[in-house]
């Protein structure tokens, strides 16, 4: 009986599930693929895209002054609403980014954000160098200008993978949507740069 007991164990025992890919482990690079369709759609001139140097920047700034990794997120959606006004109104989405960034370095000095070094210091200087790409770019001729905002927004790429790596500054789904916008956007940008 003891023998049946265990026999029947072992049969009544659950079938291991399936494993199947979990949007979780996809969702962020498919945002980053959408966003960027979006973006891409329609460009004529690269130096559009300009205002987008400065707001992968700005999320990484946002969430090292305010010590909070979902602060990049928050960011994000403020610079998505501020690019989509500088398309339909003119806004300056850049200056504002700007301005915005300078209070952000101010809140996070009196929070005492300031260590590890790699945070708020680092960050600012990414933020105001891609600050100035885009205000760079958008002065120049379209040629010159797309490859400026190209091969910003592939550094910045490159910036997304080591976070991503290291877990640093912000959440890992961040720079992985942030790095596959940066490359499909910067390719489109110098493609559209070179042949326009």
């Amino acid at each position: 009986m003891h023998a049946n007991t265990i026999g029947d164990r072992t049969q009544h025992r659950p079938a291991p599930a399936r494993t199947h890919p979990r949007w979780s482990a996809f969702w962020p690079a498919s945002l980053g693929v959408l966003v960027a369709a979006g973006t891409a759609y329609g460009l004529t001139d690269p130096r559009e895209v300009a205002p987008m140097v400065a707001a992968s920047g700005f999320v990484y700034l946002a969430a090292a002054a305010t010590g909070r990794r979902s602060a990049a997120w928050i960011a994000f959606g403020a610079t998505f609403v501020l690019i989509a006004l500088h398309k339909l109104a003119g806004l300056d989405a850049t200056f504002w980014m700007l301005v915005m960034a300078a209070v952000l370095v101010a809140v996070g000095l009196a929070a005492g954000h300031t260590r590890p070094w790699w945070a708020l210091t680092l960050q600012t200087i990414a933020m105001f160098v891609l600050g100035a790409a885009s205000l760079i770019a958008i002065r120049l001729d379209p040629v010159a200008g797309g490859l400026v905002v190209a091969g910003a927004l592939l550094a910045h790429a490159a910036w997304d993978v080591h976070h991503h790596r290291t877990g640093r500054v912000v959440d890992r789904s961040l720079a992985e949507f942030c790095a596959v916008l940066d490359v499909i956007v910067g390719i489109v940008v110098a493609v559209v740069a070179l042949t326009t």
